[in-house]
């Protein structure tokens, strides 16, 4: 595809855009500890909602990933698997939550979130930017054929929910509404890797569904973080936490055993840096008035 209208480019040049001033007067070390869904974290930087790892690149990607989430003290985010890699993804001892697709057999949906919660999932997720394929007709994957949501659906799947359920794909305020008034516990801003061309950058969204959601919801990140001031840039402007996705991938095929944690920890640490030069001495605390766009 050309460069022209890539949603991951321009998400790109958007992020590279945010500019940072520095606050060192009563700035002090920072702390990154996350609380998330009752549960404490190490970082807020997370990893997004890989699927299909063993697939497309080696078998044990999956597992790598989740057992570098784990010593990094990080939440693993996880798409479409089956119920047995689920299961293997869990005994990792890291904590997941679990994306699923818009299945157009909605009892597929809800017997997923069953699983899940028989494993004590932190929480799970529907995809609600994967119903269609390439010519807008519904989408098939792994055989499945998809269908757009409703709000009304969406609401009886969150009243079906004993976990948080998520919405992944908000892009705008008309979806940031209606998962909100479906009783959504949280949205993930994201264009899905370029799933459509000339898509806003979530960060450029990100201020008037803050103001929509007013702290009803926890409201997170994807696409094109990669290093710990782009998560800080994230966080700075509202998020409450980011998800990392193809240089964990990366991570992976280069260093299997220790790939995964010692990039989450190296992101942390940078995101570290960021907070204590510009004055953002905990992730409560974080001022958006510290970033500034050329």
């Amino acid at each position: 595809m050309s460069e022209q209208g890539n949603s991951n480019s321009i998400t790109r040049q958007y992020i590279d855009s945010l500019l940072i001033e520095t606050r060192y007067m009563d700035s002090a070390s920072p702390i990154v500890q996350y609380d998330l869904f009752g549960e404490t974290f190490a970082t807020p930087i997370m990893t997004a909602a890989l699927s299909h790892l063993d697939h497309f690149m080696f078998p044990g990607a999956s597992m790598a990933l989740a057992k570098g989430a784990k010593e990094a003290g990080a939440v693993l985010w996880y798409g479409m698997a089956e119920e047995e890699e689920v299961e293997a993804l869990v005994s990792t001892g890291a904590r997941l939550i679990e994306i699923i697709k818009p299945y157009s057999d909605r009892d597929l949906i809800l017997k997923k979130i069953e699983h899940a919660q028989r494993l004590g999932l932190l929480a799970v997720g529907i995809d609600i930017d994967h119903p269609f394929g390439e010519d807008g007709s519904p989408d098939v994957v792994d055989g499945h054929p998809m269908t757009a949501l409703s709000t009304r659906e969406l609401k009886e799947i969150c009243a079906f929910s004993k976990l948080p359920l998520i919405a992944k794909g908000v892009l705008s305020r008309h979806d940031a509404q209606s998962c909100l008034s479906a009783g959504v516990s949280g949205m993930v801003l994201s264009h899905h890797n370029n799933r459509i061309s000339y898509a806003i950058p979530p960060l450029a969204v990100l201020p008037e569904i803050l103001e929509l959601v007013n702290g009803a919801v926890p409201v997170f990140v994807d696409d094109e973080i990669r290093s710990g001031m782009d998560a800080f840039k994230a966080l700075a402007m509202g998020a409450k936490g980011v998800c990392i996705g193809r240089p964990l991938m990366t991570a992976v095929k280069q260093d299997p055993e220790h790939g995964v944690a010692e990039y989450l920890k190296n992101t942390t640490d940078q995101l570290k840096k960021a907070m204590a030069y510009t004055g953002c001495t905990e992730l409560g605390k974080m001022d958006p008035s510290v970033i500034r766009r050329i």
